[in-house]
């Protein structure tokens, strides 16, 4: 064979055998071997009717194959194809269809946000955030806080940075199996507490001082474990008999055994939920055996924990309520975290450049940080807080947790403890005094996470 074959019917071949009329062509009409008859003429009117029916799936197409096996999916046979419409064959009707119809080309329907943040679930653990705090004043007269804050102070920043890097390590143990993650917990989650207690005991010595420390410790490592398996609601249900019983305060002096019993009643129902939730998680059926986390991976988490806990640590000796408000913000700020995650996506989607996406990724992060800052401002003013220090602090917290929730986990580490270092020892170092040391460490600590954040999360490779 001297050339290619043709791959529809009525190819040049039929050109040189066809018998020519002398009126020019129509487009459509087919130039093939037989002498057009009068009942097979085209007729452009039936075409057309049929090209309006099917113009919404005809216009997308492009190329007259796709409205050629569009015919064939609608049933036009042969005979019908010549008796109604004049054409030859498929091809012929397709092309003459395809040439008809304006090309049109829909946008695909918007997936859906695989970041859509649960509002309920966000806003529900702020208020556990802060919950806790309520014991405190429902047992402050039993054992003085105000003149023995050093030991649950310590155990506080031992369980908070532990709860951290534990956190971590679940989450990563999670994608393996719940069950594994329970076994995690399992044994982290006692350790911690008893690390926690033992460094509150050269502070506190014996009596009602320890024991209170050794119940916050209890507690944060229960509250962590509900926390991590996403069981907020038995956490809220646990804490009830604390919740009713500072809810009568301003009315009612409750006396020494029910301030006492019942932040005591409230700690047993938490561990006694953690501890039923543990069971139900470890009769999961094993996963398969698979390499396990190593402990460094979750260290930065750990030490992010720690200067977290000092910077707010710093906060609270001066504006204690300011510190009630950045625990409950941590609920909104979570919620923000994912609506980033989203509105990254959408700018992904929307963008076809790096440079664009650049652009758009910093829109985000502005609007969603400016977002989490702005409710702070009238909250701080009726706190009577310094509103600098209180949102220069949240938005270093909010930020380092935007890098961590990508992955990134020492330079936030590293930035937060050299903020909480410097803003801790130096006063103590008893230089000249820098009144505002605080607010200046935390708007360093801001620039350094932020500068990291565009430079990192502006890449789109990052959100794919």
């Amino acid at each position: 064979m001297s050339g290619p074959m043709a791959l529809e019917p009525g190819g040049a071949e039929q050109d040189t055998l066809a018998l020519r009329l002398a009126r020019p062509p129509v487009r459509g009409d087919d130039h093939t071997l037989a002498l057009r008859l009068p009942g097979h003429a085209s007729d452009p009117e039936a075409v057309s009717r049929l090209a309006a029916d099917l113009a919404d799936r005809i216009g997308p197409a492009v190329h007259p194959y796709e409205v050629a096996a569009l015919l064939e999916a609608e049933g036009l046979t042969a005979e019908q194809i010549r008796q109604r419409y004049g054409h030859p064959n498929l091809f012929s009707l397709a092309t003459a269809l395809y040439e008809q119809v304006p090309r049109t080309y829909p946008e695909p329907a918007p997936a859906a946000d695989p970041w859509r943040p649960d509002t309920l679930r966000c806003l529900l653990r702020g208020v556990l955030f802060a919950l806790p705090g309520l014991a405190y004043l429902l047992t402050a007269p039993l054992w003085h806080p105000s003149r023995h804050t050093a030991a649950p102070v310590l155990a506080g920043l031992v369980s908070w940075a532990w709860g951290q890097a534990l956190g971590h390590r679940t989450h990563l143990r999670l994608a393996t199996g719940r069950r594994e993650a329970a076994r995690t917990l399992l044994a982290g989650a006692p350790l911690g507490a008893a690390l926690a207690t033992a460094a509150a005991v050269p502070l506190a010595g014996p009596g009602p001082v320890l024991l209170a420390a050794a119940a916050q410790s209890l507690y944060l490592a229960a509250a962590g474990v509900l926390l991590v398996l996403a069981r907020e609601r038995l956490l809220l249900a646990a804490l009830t008999p604390l919740i009713a019983g500072t809810a009568v305060l301003p009315w009612w002096e409750p006396g020494p055994a029910v301030r006492a019993g019942l932040p005591l009643l409230a700690l047993l129902a938490t561990l006694a939920v953690t501890g039923h939730v543990l069971r139900a998680a470890l009769a999961v059926p094993a996963a398969a055996a698979g390499a396990r986390p190593r402990l460094r991976w979750s260290l930065p988490y750990g030490l992010f924990g720690l200067a977290a806990g000092v910077l707010v640590l710093l906060e609270g000796r001066h504006e204690p309520y300011a510190v009630i408000v950045l625990t409950v913000s941590m609920g909104p700020a979570e919620w923000l975290l994912y609506r980033y995650r989203g509105l990254s996506v959408a700018a992904l989607r929307a963008t076809a450049t790096p440079a664009g996406f650049l652009l758009r990724s910093a829109a985000v992060l502005a609007g969603c940080l400016g977002a989490y800052l702005l409710p702070l401002l009238p909250a701080a003013r009726l706190t009577g807080a310094a509103p600098v220090t209180l949102l220069l602090l949240a938005a270093t917290l909010w930020t380092a947790l935007l890098l961590q929730a990508f992955g990134t986990a020492w330079p936030p580490a590293v930035i937060c403890l050299a903020a909480a270092a410097v803003a801790g020892l130096v006063p103590r170092l008893r230089p000249p005094a820098v009144p505002a040391l605080l607010p200046l460490c935390c708007a360093a600590a801001v620039l350094g996470l932020v500068t990291y954040a565009l430079l990192l999360l502006g890449r789109p490779a990052r959100h794919v």
